[in-house]
């Protein structure tokens, strides 16, 4: 109830996408949410005396699950009613037609099957750097690759961008398959598949609906993917660059963090990167009101250098580094050799050697939204 429920639309046009649906049937009960764009569906064993489907308030039944003690549940109907009991409580709650609700979309042929905890992971490390501008849809979305026998992901605001890449086993002619698909879809996904061994994922882009499907054991979501052009960023990302600092990842967060707190608007921080040394330096808009620094140690390759980066942004693209260290490398500006183009952030095992992950964020200096 608690998987399906979270893909019940919070206040839906039409009441009756605001219901869950319940079929019984063999040895199993069945539980659905569909809005026309996303839906949701789980599987569990019970003991089924009638076969039979019913419709009601997502949210309040949710809610009265939720509650319930550690005791089996039954669920039964009386007319336009059915009936919760687990142990000594007892609920009624009103129906809705069945007949009026959509029919679910049909999960698609297999394209690619992933390992539930590294697809999960990815979809943290990318999904910050999407957009939030619901007016550029694309941007809202984090665009999936299907390659030879891997899965890409990335995403951008404009801003920052954002790409990794996992192992898995692609179907015989999916390779270049790509979907673009909401970063918040994603994000409920990554909540609930975390653990549950394996992920396939499913793109259809043939009849009326173009859908992706995400299948885990008894528990399935498929998603309309989202309509518009990604950008074609992977070549932004620089294969090798020579100038670059490594830096614990946890102590350039927290250090950034404090400085930060004299901020009083989304401005960026002041950040000197020096041969054994990494020193922040912050300002209210009025300087008199509240100003910091703070140092922290660090390894240097290449010239000394000053970036302004905004924290936020800074902390996010931290926050999907999975090793001790980090390796903040400075990049070209494309159309001025003598300016810094964006930093680019990845994991750095130890500070003798470098990490195999896959994870890369770009970060363009002292850019802000607008």
């Amino acid at each position: 109830m608690a998987f399906a429920a979270r893909l019940v639309p919070a206040k839906s046009p039409l009441p009756i996408l605001n219901g869950i649906l319940i079929e019984a049937d063999a040895n199993a009960v069945r539980v659905s949410v569909f809005d026309y764009e996303v839906s949701a569906r789980a599987e569990i064993v019970a003991k089924v005396e009638t076969s039979g489907s019913i419709l009601v308030s997502g949210r309040l039944l949710n809610d009265i699950v939720s509650k319930l003690p550690n005791a089996p549940v039954e669920i039964s109907t009386d007319g336009s009613k059915v009936l919760v009991s687990c142990g000594s409580s007892k609920f009624n709650l009103m129906t809705m037609d069945v007949a009026n609700y959509p029919t679910l979309p049909e999960i698609p042929e297999i394209t690619a099957t992933v390992p539930a905890e590294n697809f999960t992971t990815a979809i943290n490390q990318v999904s910050v750097a999407s957009g939030k501008d619901e007016a550029l849809a694309w941007l809202t979305g984090v665009l999936i690759e299907i390659e030879k026998d891997s899965v890409s992901m990335l995403a951008t605001d404009r801003y920052r961008l954002a790409m990794v890449e996992l192992k898995g086993n692609v179907t015989a002619g999916a390779e270049g398959t790509v979907a673009l698909v909401k970063a918040r879809t994603l994000q409920e996904v990554a909540k609930n598949f975390g653990n549950q061994g394996e992920i396939t994922i499913s793109i259809s882009k043939s009849g009326d609906r173009e859908m992706i499907a995400f299948k885990a054991n008894n528990r399935a979501v498929t998603s309309n993917l989202v309509k518009g052009t990604f950008p074609d960023i992977k070549p932004f990302f620089p294969k090798e660059v020579d100038h670059f600092s490594i830096i614990s990842k946890q102590e350039l967060i927290e250090s950034t963090r404090r400085v930060g707190v004299v901020l009083d608007t989304p401005v960026a921080i002041k950040y000197e990167f020096n041969e054994d040394e990494v020193v922040l330096e912050a300002a209210a808009a009025d300087a008199a009101l509240g100003q910091a620094s703070e140092s922290i140690p660090a390894e240097l390759t290449g010239a000394a250098t000053v970036s302004h980066l905004k924290p936020q942004f800074l902390i996010e693209g931290l926050s999907g580094v999975h090793t001790e260290f980090v390796r903040i490398a400075f990049t070209k500006n494309p159309n001025d050799p003598n300016r810094l183009g964006p930093v680019l952030i990845t994991g750095h095992g130890s500070k003798e050697t470098s990490d195999k992950d896959s994870y890369r964020y770009l970060l363009q200096p002292n850019m802000q939204p607008r």
